[in-house]
């Protein structure tokens, strides 16, 4: 970080020369178990994720056929809290839902 100062007419004038890294970001995933209820899965999506109803689905049915589905990028602080809600919503609930992250890079 590096800081330029100049006068001008008895004033300070500050530049500074600041680059913000963005942080690390990590994809959450839900993954595929035999038990828990579609509609569940759906509602865990619109409810921590905030995805609209056919996204929701669309999602659902990714996880159910493909073994895991995408549910976003965000900032680690951020991937594991909705990692947390996703998995103690689920445990309430008696489902095994499993929720996880990993760094994307």
């Amino acid at each position: 970080m590096s800081e330029h100062r100049r006068e001008e007419e008895g004033e300070v004038v500050t530049e500074d020369d600041t680059r913000i890294e963005e942080p690390p970001m990590y994809r959450v995933l839900l993954l595929n178990d035999d038990f828990t209820p579609m509609d569940f899965v759906v509602m865990i999506l619109r409810r921590i994720f905030h995805f609209p109803e056919a996204e929701a689905v669309r999602i659902m049915l990714a996880v159910h056929h493909q073994g895991s589905g995408d549910c976003g990028l965000f900032p680690y602080e951020v991937a594991r809290t909705k990692v947390f809600h996703v998995q103690s919503l689920a445990k309430e609930h008696g489902h095994p839902l499993q929720c996880t992250y990993e760094r994307a890079d």
